[in-house]
């Protein structure tokens, strides 16, 4: 394959995952924001705890979502090491999306539903970038390549005059 070729593959494959990643994090969204409203309307929990909530919540179905359907291809030896991994990542997630949402509330004083929502979601958005960028690198490993072998050189024939640049002296 050409070198154009083979980084057309790569990006082909890029924009896949990019897509997957994408459809399991649009359902990831909705269950959080959903839980987030919902505990927020049912409980007296504040917004914050009712954001963590959520966002645990989230966590797991975002495991589920992203092991057996974006990253279902990728190395599945390693699953104790995989779900530490990406329970560390989801944490450090959780804090970014959650430190948006608490920065707002507590620091800037803007606490009404709708502030609530759109810090949450901008929280989500800034959190999603680092998540992506982890668990495709540290969490979800691909599979190592196959080695193409390299084709063997044909035997040259005894009366064959020597390639340029090749001849002994």
């Amino acid at each position: 394959m050409s070198e154009r070729g083979a980084l057309r593959a790569r990006l082909d494959q890029l924009a896949r995952e990019i897509a997957k990643f994408g459809v399991v994090g649009g359902v990831g969204l909705l269950v959080n924001m959903a839980v987030f409203n919902l505990v927020r309307q049912v409980t007296e929990i504040p917004v914050v705890r009712a954001s963590l909530i959520a966002t645990v919540v989230a966590i797991g179905c975002n495991y589920v979502g992203f092991r057996y359907f974006t990253y279902r291809d990728r190395d599945k030896s390693g699953r104790t090491r995989e779900m530490t991994l990406f329970l560390v990542f989801s944490v450090v997630g959780l804090v970014i999306e959650n430190g948006v949402l608490y920065t707002a509330t507590y620091g800037f004083g803007w606490d009404s539903p709708l502030q609530n929502n759109f810090f949450k979601f901008s929280g989500i958005g800034v959190a999603t970038l680092f998540r992506f960028w982890s668990y495709r690198t540290w969490v979800f490993r691909a599979l190592p390549l196959p080695e193409a072998a390299a084709p063997a050189p044909e035997p040259q024939a005894a009366g064959d005059p020597e390639p340029v640049g090749q001849g002994s002296r």
